[in-house]
């Protein structure tokens, strides 16, 4: 006896309709059996995309809706913090996922995400270098492709007391220049300011390359106000020096 599954969803029934007219599709034996699923779907309320002002102290997500034959299923939702750990979005400036998932009868998923950017507000670059950027990125004085320019949200969090942490002290060369996403980005990097006015900094200690490894060490951190750039210079321990020039953007 054969057992054959038919996968629906809403676009495939009339698909369907038009196969079973067709004698070139194989008949269905009586000792055959047939079972349909429809598929899973997930229907985002809102914006796929959500940015917020940085003065913000709470949030309510717009949520999502998961349907299988239209018909209602049970929805998983899941946050994900890009750079500085978070488990909510009331934890603080950060890029966030939000995603949701869902199954059918038959174990078969689908997903959507929403991305939710909560930036740092802007310090003005002389008693504060927080704030969200944009950044251009080079590696041993090598900047390859339009690919590694003008990436972001890029996010100098302040942490209180002249502390300032950065989401990615490679300025995005392999999260968005090489395309590899925020595992192999470079966080944790903290940098205290001793005198911005002098471009005096000192780093908490070194910090990995997401999934690479490696340590990279901090060499430098120049301040412009008058252009609302800063170029902060990294040395990584396999032997690269990246510098990546972040300007501030509202």
């Amino acid at each position: 006896m054969k057992n054959y599954k038919i996968i629906l969803n809403i676009f495939s029934i009339l698909g369907l309709i038009l196969t079973s007219c067709n004698p070139s599709v194989e008949s269905l034996g009586e000792n055959d059996t047939s079972e349909i699923t429809f598929l899973p779907k997930i229907i985002l309320d809102g914006d796929a995309e959500v940015n917020l002002p940085c003065t913000t102290t709470s949030y309510s997500d717009p949520g999502a809706r998961a349907e299988a034959g239209g018909s209602e299923i049970e929805l998983i939702t899941t946050l994900t913090s890009s750079y500085f750990g978070g488990t909510s979005v009331e934890d603080g400036p950060d890029v966030y996922a939000v995603a949701y998932s869902a199954f059918n009868q038959d174990d078969i998923p689908a997903k959507g995400t929403r991305k939710v950017i909560f930036p740092e507000c802007n310090g003005d670059l002389v008693t504060s270098i927080a704030g969200t950027y944009t950044a251009s990125v080079a590696r041993d004085g090598v900047t390859p492709s339009s690919a590694y320019e003008n990436n972001g949200p890029f996010i100098i969090k302040d942490l209180g007391d002249n502390r300032y942490q950065i989401s990615d002290a490679h300025g995005g060369w392999y999260e968005y220049g090489r395309g590899l996403g925020v595992t192999y980005a470079v966080t944790g990097m903290i940098l205290k300011a001793n005198n911005i006015a002098t471009n005096s900094f000192t780093s908490e200690g070194a910090v990995s390359t997401g999934a690479f490894g490696g340590e990279n060490t901090f060499t430098s951190l120049t301040v412009d106000p008058a252009t609302k750039t800063l170029v902060l210079t990294v040395d990584w321990s396999f032997d690269f020096q990246f510098v990546s020039t972040w300007t501030q953007v509202e």
